[in-house]
């Protein structure tokens, strides 16, 4: 009976180190990781991969290089993330709101949002600005609704690219308002804010952490934000809310994902070090001057906001007959 038990307790040992090594090996990080960006560089997805990556790259023991990717509203990143290895080693950083409207945007899109790809982590929550070139003869919402309706087709609106969520944002308002101004797209936001402080175009609506610099340095004047607050950094700026504006809670909503069907135990580490990187109080110091707040999480968690926006956010596509060509 001994010599049975021994056998048996050998045969334990020998197949929990058969399986050791690849439930580690799943977890290691074998080569570089790359941080996708699928807009140019310099806006909101761009400076927060650059700020991640050297934090991910000391906890994983690997370079992690930050690649842009842009075109198409964040498609063409995406899809590559999408159809690389699922092994971790392929991550995406961009406005999850613009995974939330591709599907009811493009009906032909390359990838499955919910299949293809595998949430990590939210980032971070940053507020729309509503800003204007100094040149447009209005500091605040009604002065910029007036002028809007008083010269229909006059003003140019910079978005992301045709379908980002700061262009649907737009579309909407303008269709609740009753104003007409035309939607110029660039390619990502900082392309988008360098066109409006130039004066190529006339009004942006886009993410803090790119827009604000422009607008304390008064190369844009601030008209409104999104959500529940007003800006420390522009205290005199009304919000949404106190403006009677509609989707007060539109905003850029960052998140980190990966290849669809990369391992749960490589996800959940991906996880535990994002959320590591935004409890540093240096990167929420960072964050915070960039007009945002860390949203650390789970994985479960991003999936049920993405199912919940594809929804909502689909339902004002096909209500204002979002068009992308």
């Amino acid at each position: 009976m001994t010599l049975r038990l021994l056998k048996a307790a050998a045969a334990a040992l020998t197949l929990c180190g058969a399986l050791a090594p690849s439930f580690a090996h799943a977890q290691n990080f074998e080569r570089p990781v790359r941080i996708v960006v699928p807009f140019a560089p310099g806006g909101t997805s761009d400076i927060l991969a650059r700020l991640i990556a050297p934090k991910l790259s000391e906890a994983v023991g690997q370079p992690v290089v930050v690649e842009n990717k842009p075109g198409a509203a964040g498609n063409i990143g995406a899809d590559a993330v999408a159809k690389a290895r699922p092994d971790g080693h392929t991550l995406l950083l961009m406005d999850i709101g613009s995974l939330a409207v591709a599907p009811s945007l493009f009906p032909d899109l390359s990838y499955n949002v919910e299949n293809d790809l595998a949430p990590v982590g939210m980032v971070m929550f940053g507020p729309y600005v509503l800003a204007v070139n100094p040149s447009v003869p209005a500091k605040n919402v009604s002065e910029l609704v007036a002028y809007a309706k008083a010269n229909p087709g006059k003003l140019a609106v910079a978005n992301s690219g045709v379908g980002a969520l700061n262009h649907i944002t737009a579309v909407a308002l303008a269709r609740d308002l009753g104003i007409g101004w035309k939607n110029v797209p660039y390619k990502g936001g900082a392309a988008a804010s360098r066109a409006v402080v130039s004066g190529e175009s006339n009004v942006i609506i886009n993410g803090a952490t790119a827009t604000l610099p422009f607008v304390t340095n008064k190369q844009l004047v601030g008209i409104a934000v999104t959500g529940e607050e007003r800006l420390a950094a522009l205290p005199d700026v009304e919000t949404f809310k106190e403006a009677k504006l509609p989707l007060n809670d539109a905003g850029t909503w960052q998140g980190l994902l990966t290849t669809g069907k990369t391992p749960p135990e490589v996800v959940a580490r991906l996880n535990g070090e994002l959320n590591k990187i935004l409890a540093l109080p240096e990167i929420q110091a960072k964050i915070a001057e960039q007009g945002g707040s860390p949203r650390p999480g789970t994985p479960e968690a991003v999936k049920s906001w993405l199912v919940t926006n594809i929804k909502s956010w689909g339902d004002i596509v096909r209500a204002a007959d979002i068009k992308t060509n």
